[in-house]
């Protein structure tokens, strides 16, 4: 790896790093700080920009088709396909769109639940929570009669105590707030499993690709959601409170939380493409610690002593099982290259994940 190329490495895992603790903590100050107590439709907002950036991408480089090489539209296109590669607009068949609909019906409640989420529970919670979604996508995979191995299942057993150890007592959330989470650990969970079958199987879809057939469609819901839960009445009886020519504090907040939604799935391409799983499995360990600290400064959340001590053992249980995952991936991949292509790789330092899934 040359030193130009671990300089963008480095750069992009930062920006990575950024745009998850930035979302995460933009959304807490929407509903906390902002007042802005709308889940789905923040989900809404969210769909939209994905929608206009994954828009964005394509015109861009259906402008570069007939464009000549010194055009300021062929760079834009040329840089776009430097960032994230070969991005091909796929016509989706019956079956493909049936499989699309879907996806964007748990893709869509998944951000949804998880805003909401927040809503009831403090962010360390949030995040404590989250890490049992390994837990729940090995019980997935077993229930798919998926071949997961004993080292697998016995690694995420200390993530269980850990969070066990993490909620009990008193840490900022309420009993609706617990099992709003709940459902969202599980759906975080389904989305792992749905993704990698969009993305690897029957439709090969390239990420951006996938985001532009499916945010629409999520918005859609997302704001049904907001209809039928009254929150698009609540927010019209707050026109002028909301007003962004009267108060753009709380518009800018919801805005960015919206461009940092988007932002955060094209650096999880780009820190795919320029590191290795490895480096980004520590990184979202370290992200996670980022935020809890982070959370617990502007939020004012109390932790106990044992609840402290199940954060730790969550990270702790987290990274080792990470590390357990990606030693099985690496073995099983190193065990189908040929002796050739494993020399020509020697100087090289780890292989390239193919998208982020955490």
């Amino acid at each position: 790896m040359t030193s130009s190329t671990m300089d963008s490495a480095t750069i992009w895992l930062l920006i990575w790093t950024v745009n998850n603790i930035g979302i995460t903590i933009l959304n807490k100050m929407a509903f906390q700080q902002v007042n802005f107590k709308y889940p789905f439709f923040l989900s809404a907002v969210h769909m939209f920009c994905n929608y206009l950036g994954s828009l964005y991408i394509f015109r861009s480089l259906a402008r570069s088709a007939s464009a000549s090489s010194t055009s300021s539209a062929y760079s834009a296109s040329a840089g776009i396909s430097a960032l994230l590669g070969t991005i091909n607009r796929k016509q989706i068949n019956a079956p493909g769109r049936k499989m699309i609909i879907a996806f964007s019906v748990i893709f869509s409640l998944n951000i949804a639940i998880g805003n909401l989420s927040l809503r009831y529970v403090s962010v360390n919670f949030n995040q404590v929570m989250r890490s049992l979604v390994p837990a729940i996508t090995i019980a997935f995979g077993l229930a798919l009669k998926k071949d997961i191995s004993q080292r697998r299942q016995l690694a995420v057993i200390p993530v269980v105590i850990g969070v066990a150890m993490a909620c009990f007592g008193d840490m900022s959330y309420t009993a609706v707030g617990f099992f709003v989470t709940v459902f969202c650990v599980i759906l975080a969970a389904l989305k792992v499993v749905a993704s990698g079958e969009m993305l690897t199987g029957d439709l090969k879809l390239h990420p951006v690709d996938l985001l532009g057939h499916m945010a629409p469609l999520a918005m859609g819901q997302c704001l049904v959601l907001a209809l039928f839960t009254g929150e698009l009445g609540g927010i019209w009886g707050r026109r002028e409170e909301l007003n962004p020519f009267a108060n753009f504090y709380p518009f800018f907040i919801v805005s960015l939380s919206g461009v940092f939604s988007f932002s955060l799935n094209i650096c999880s391409l780009m820190a795919n493409k320029l590191t290795s799983p490895l480096t980004l499995c520590i990184a979202a360990n370290v992200k996670q610690v980022l935020i809890i600290a982070i959370s617990t400064i502007l939020f004012g959340t109390e932790i106990s002593l044992l609840n402290g001590l199940g954060i730790i053992v969550v990270l702790v249980g987290s990274g080792r099982y990470s590390y357990v995952s990606l030693m099985e991936k690496t073995t099983a991949k190193a065990s189908l290259r040929p002796v050739s292509a494993l020399k020509d790789d020697a100087d090289e330092e780890e292989g390239v994940a193919l998208i982020a899934k955490v």
